[in-house]
């Protein structure tokens, strides 16, 4: 009998996922403190919560017997993931649960710019009967632009068609075929925000995507154009949306996300052109029905040893492989998200994947998951995991090819990943060895060796005196410390590349800095995780 524990309120329809099973034994404690958990989890298989629990390491050391940790929800701050990995317990979540709720929230939202109905009725209830003031406009003929294709983003593009709009789409992962089939046109970043009547955000809030729409977009928009946030706060940049706003550029505007929440001063909230929600887009009786059967059906198929999609850490292996992989899980992963930020423009279309050395005596599939996981981590903004990453790369058309070969000389085990796509290549390689952990060794062919720290940078420029004093001298007058760097060149005068490990963050003034004061071909600077 499996035995699960219940400490937040999940709904009846959840509840019964458990309770119908003849094999579960559910004990409901809701609302129980961290030292009534810690006493009694060790008598249970699994524990479901929803965001009041924390559940602590204090927690998950207790749980002798514990298996899995379920949330009824997509966020999983409130669970240390790190030690639930670490005592061998699998974290699930239900990211599916909110996807039809998000997008037709979005649309109502689509809706309510087209129409000024806040702003309506607003007027009405202070006593005025302003027709002529709120004439709206149709949404029939008009042209959608949806920056991220992702689930949300593809239902927001199928409501949008059945009102006669068209669709322009950009996102980094969108093969013609998924366009063809979607009834959307594939474009870029800025072809989609300039044709676009009405602009949408649906993507991850990462470092790529950060403050993604600014100035220069909005620059590049139609006079009159209306956008929406609805995604995570900071992906438009909220004080170039203001000066689009004073400008005309922007006539309209919706946010249910912000940079900071609550939005409490947010200039934006002082236009009555902007319409302003509390963070509701996931708040519907469907959607937390959904998320709590979602995640009460995945805790009874993994405690019976069935697979669910949406594990947040580590899947199930045997305690002897798990301490032989996670080395080059970890690896692969770093791989994979510094390919995925050196690609440019970043339109992955295939994952070449090759192994060598004694790695390969192991299944090699969670290591191609991870490195396919901090790849698609760069740009997505549904949840990757170790299970959904094959998926989704399948999803999205991506080609995952994978190649082993036996141990050569100086390389007992090593992995090098090769992503393409329409406008390039790139490829790193990486190694894992007793007395020297984890070293990135090669990029796009050019010798280098360093350990792979939070923050690194990496120059292309031509061989020749001074450049390395020259960086150093731009970084250290930005109070940034060096911590390890390395020159790979094929021959002397010619093309070079320059991997520095750094202490702390580098802006992007000292970027640019480099980039102008040394003439490099290129400079880029990348972060671990994406």
């Amino acid at each position: 009998m499996h035995r699960i524990l219940v400490t937040d309120p999940l709904s009846e329809q959840g509840l019964m996922q458990l309770t119908g099973a003849a094999d579960v034994e559910v004990s409901q404690q809701i609302g129980a403190t961290e030292d009534e958990i810690v006493a009694m989890i060790g008598d249970f298989d699994a524990l479901l919560v929803r965001s009041q629990t924390k559940v602590t390491e204090r927690i998950l050391k207790a749980g002798r017997r514990l298996r899995v940790v379920g949330r009824a929800g997509v966020g999983v701050d409130n669970i240390d993931v790190r030690a639930a990995t670490k005592a061998g317990v699998l974290v699930i979540n239900a990211p599916d649960g909110n996807t039809v709720t998000t997008a037709e929230f979005t649309f109502a939202m689509i809706l309510a710019l087209a129409r000024h109905i806040p702003q309506a009725r607003a007027s009405l209830l202070a006593g005025k009967w302003e027709r002529s003031t709120f004439q709206g406009f149709e949404l029939r003929g008009k042209t959608l632009g949806v920056v991220g294709l992702g689930r949300i983003g593809a239902e927001v593009a199928k409501r949008a068609q059945v009102f006669g709009m068209q669709v322009t789409a950009y996102d980094p992962f969108l093969t013609p075929a998924r366009a063809e089939k979607l009834g959307v046109r594939g474009a870029s970043l800025l072809d989609t925000i300039a044709t676009a009547d009405i602009i949408t955000v649906h993507t991850p809030l990462t470092k790529e995507t950060k403050h993604l729409i600014g100035d220069k977009e909005f620059a590049a928009m139609k006079p009159g154009v209306r956008i929406l946030n609805c995604a995570r706060g900071g992906i438009i940049d909220e004080a170039a949306l203001a000066r689009a706003l004073d400008q005309g550029i922007v006539a309209g505007a919706a946010f249910d996300v912000f940079e900071v929440e609550p939005p409490v001063g947010n200039p934006l909230l002082g236009y009555s052109q902007v319409i302003a929600t509390p963070h509701l887009g996931a708040s519907t009786e469907e959607a937390q029905v959904n998320v709590a059967v979602d995640v009460a059906d995945g805790v009874v198929r993994l405690l019976r040893g069935e697979s669910y999609p949406h594990t947040v850490n580590l899947p199930p292996l045997p305690s002897e492989t798990r301490a032989a992989l996670q080395p080059f899980m970890d690896l692969a992963q770093v791989l994979g998200s510094l390919a995925g930020q050196l690609l440019v423009p970043a339109d992955v279309r295939s994952v070449k994947i090759h192994y060598e050395g004694d790695v390969t005596s192991h299944p090699v599939d969670p290591l191609t998951r991870s490195a396919l996981k901090g790849i698609l981590s760069c740009f997505q903004q549904d949840e990757v995991n170790l299970l959904s990453a094959l998926l989704i790369a399948e999803e999205l058309g991506v080609d995952v090819i994978e190649s082993k070969a036996p141990r050569t000389a100086g390389h007992p085990s090593s992995i090098r990943v090769t992503l393409q796509g329409t406008g390039g290549e790139v490829t790193l390689l990486g190694s894992v060895t007793r007395g020297h952990g984890m070293r990135i060794e090669e990029i796009d062919g050019y010798p280098v060796d360093v350990a792979p720290t939070a923050a690194m940078l990496v120059t292309w420029h031509r061989d020749r005196p001074g450049i390395i004093g020259r960086v150093g001298s731009v970084l250290g007058l930005a109070g940034i410390n060096i911590a390890s760097m390395q020159v790979g060149r094929r021959e002397e005068g010619g093309q070079a590349i320059m991997l520095l490990a750094v202490d702390r963050p580098v802006a992007e003034d000292a970027v640019r800095a480099i980039r102008d004061a040394m003439d490099m071909d290129r400079v880029t600077y990348l972060e671990l995780p994406c």
